[in-house]
This record gives C-alpha cells, structure tokens and sequence, in this order.
C-alpha cells in the first residue's frame, strides 16, 4: 500500500494568489516584468500604442488579480501567458468599440448645448457631440478625458476622487453604456415612419 503525502503542493493558482496575499507588490512586479512585454508586442502588432498596451495590461492584472484573490481563478498555463489572453480579449473588444466611434475630432470650442440649441441645430440630429454634452458633468469629463485627451486611466482615477484604476474603468464603461444607449434611443426615434 502506497502512502500518499499529507499535503499535495498548491496549484499553481493557489500558489499565485498565496504571492499576491503574501507580498503583493513583489508578486506583481513579476508579472509586470514577465507579462507587460507580451502584450505590449501584441498590441503593437495589432496597430495598438503603448500607452493602449498599457492600459490593456493593467486591465488584465486587475482581472487576473480580482480573480486571483476570490479563489476563482484556473490557471492551465503560466500567469504571464493567462494575462496575454485576457489581454488580447481586451484589446479586441478594445478595437471593436473604436471601430464603432466616429473619428471626428471634438472643436476647440465644444460646450454643451441648450435644449433649444440642439432643437434648432441646422446639424444632423444624430451629432455624437450633441449626445455627449446631455451627460452629467462627471460621465462627460471621464468620456472627454479618455477618448479625447486620450489620458490613461490612473489619471483620470486620480483626478476624479477614485480609490482604484478599476473603479475608473468601471465607472467609464457605465458612462459609455448611457450614451450609447441615448444615441440608439434616438436613433430609433429618428428613424421610425408615421
């Protein structure tokens, strides 16, 4: 009768989030310093900038780190090879959004309308911009800074009071769902025969 040791060795999940609980900092220096160059060249590669792989990278470490920590996360290869998957799911979910946006810049002079300016615009109805200045003042300076300035989002976490780089991104993508949302109502709304 073969006997079987009292403690099999931690999954390699197991032994990530042990790092993660143990010495934060230093276990994601390591993926950094593993993982960022793989998705940097795949971003690059894909017509992304490095400041986009940056993003992109810090996307994925907050995934792998939140699953990391609750206990859910699988790992069947390195942690550095799990970040360049999440990273490439983000980064083309990333390139379809900007596929979907118009490329027009914003004018030097963009304010927001009154009500009946934007009713009696001789523009199209369907002014992205116009959609934009509708947003609360805080939905409208994330979108600006973001899309426009093109500002990473540590920036725009720090500037808007936010406790984390995730909450930014969350809080980003919630903006961007209501003005999407708007332009599609109104979409519809346009283009509806009596």
């Amino acid at each position: 009768m073969t006997a079987f040791p009292s403690s099999l060795p931690p999954s390699p999940a197991a032994k990530l989030r042990q790092d993660l609980l143990a010495n934060r900092e230093r276990a994601l220096a390591q993926l950094y310093r593993h993982a960022f160059p793989l998705v940097r060249r795949h971003v690059c590669q894909q017509g992304g900038s490095a400041q986009d792989a940056q993003d992109v990278f810090q996307d994925a470490l907050v995934v792998l780190y939140e699953q990391a920590v609750s206990g859910t996360l699988v790992l069947t290869a390195s942690a550095s090879t799990y970040v360049l998957g999440i990273g490439r799911h983000l980064w083309h979910h990333e390139q379809r959004r900007r596929a979907r946006l118009p490329h027009e810049p914003l004018p030097d002079d963009f304010a927001p309308l009154a009500a009946e300016e934007v009713e009696d615009s001789t523009e199209p109805a369907f002014a992205v911009r116009d959609y934009v200045a509708q947003l609360g003042e805080k939905c409208r300076s994330i979108l600006l800074a973001f899309y426009y300035f093109q500002q990473p989002l540590t920036q725009i976490a720090e500037a808007n009071g936010y406790r984390s780089v995730r909450s930014a991104t969350v809080q980003k993508f919630k903006c961007l769902e209501r003005l999407r949302e708007s332009v599609r109502a109104a979409f519809r709304a346009e283009t509806i025969d009596y």
